[in-house]
């Protein structure tokens, strides 16, 4: 029964992960900043949340890892990581929330795909089933959504490659299993920050918070987003069954569809909501293959 209790905290740690992860295109939208300028105060802010935690928890302010080429791999996965939030970011002013929410979270489909192409490592007899139902999904949710309609494919169209990139993130970080969450966190979000500068600077938009309200909005993004709903997805996934942890990230994409809906009057039509909960199912499914 103590065991049964502690999978379901566990599940509800990730569940609740995800959910706060769900906010990050709400913050997204709210902002006036580029793209880049997003990524950057999210993870800039974030920083100072994760020394006081390291220091709380550990004593310790600086974050020592096992393996000094975790460095080089966190820097690479963090290169991925930028472009990917650079390109979501970006999307979400051409596309709805939930079309690029949904679409960059089919990452786990590339991610066999890349895990196979790099490391020979052969994908489950069930993946073929998940990339087909995945693809499905997306395809009706781009030919179904105003922005076929009106044209703007092009926003849909920036999250699979902002998912590409996710994947690629994912991957690499899958390889970092000796060290702690803690530490992987910390240094994907200090290497996010320096390479989102760089972006940042060279876009004609506006890179510093003009408002007390964008401050509010960039300080929820951080703490709710890259340190708690980071921290929480980290640290719980690894400790409950692959089943459940498939279940419990599919609240990120839905959180930001309902909030989506709900806020931004980002009404999903009938045929919509048919290729959102196929898209759905496919990630699902695709995620259990690449655990097993």
């Amino acid at each position: 029964m103590i065991k049964n209790l502690q999978g379901t905290n566990y599940f509800l740690m990730l569940a609740l992960g995800a959910t706060l992860i769900g906010f990050a295109p709400i913050f997204v939208k709210w902002s006036d900043l580029s793209p880049a300028a997003i990524a950057f105060w999210r993870m800039f802010l974030a920083i100072p949340l994760l020394i006081g935690f390291n220091y709380a928890a550990n004593k310790k302010i600086f974050f020592k890892v096992k393996n000094k080429k975790t460095i080089l791999y966190t820097a690479i996965a963090s290169l991925a990581f930028t472009t990917d939030l650079v390109l979501w970011h970006y999307s979400m002013t051409i596309t709805s929330v939930a079309n690029a929410t949904i679409i960059v979270n089919s990452a786990p489909i590339f991610v066999a795909l890349l895990a196979f192409i790099v490391y020979k490592e052969i994908p489950s007899k069930g993946f073929g089933i998940s990339f087909l139902i995945t693809y499905i999904g997306i395809i009706g949710l781009i030919i179904f959504s105003n922005n076929y309609a009106n044209g703007k494919v092009l926003g849909d169209l920036l999250c699979m490659v902002a998912a590409l990139f996710y994947a690629i993130y994912l991957l690499i970080i899958s390889k970092l299993g000796k060290e702690t969450s803690l530490n992987i966190i910390f240094y994907t979000t200090f290497f996010c920050c320096l390479f989102s500068v760089i972006p940042m600077m060279i876009d004609s938009r506006p890179y510093i918070p003009a408002t007390n309200f964008e401050w509010v909005n960039l300080l929820l993004m951080a703490f709710l987003c890259q340190f708690g709903g980071q921290f929480l997805i980290t640290y719980g996934i690894g400790k409950i069954s692959a089943s459940n942890g498939s279940i419990g990230l599919l609240m990120q994409p839905l959180t930001a569809t309902l909030l989506a809906a709900f806020i931004f009057s980002e009404i999903l039509n009938l045929m919509q909501i048919i290729f959102v909960f196929i898209t759905l199912m496919g990630i699902y499914l695709a995620r259990l293959s690449i655990v097993k």
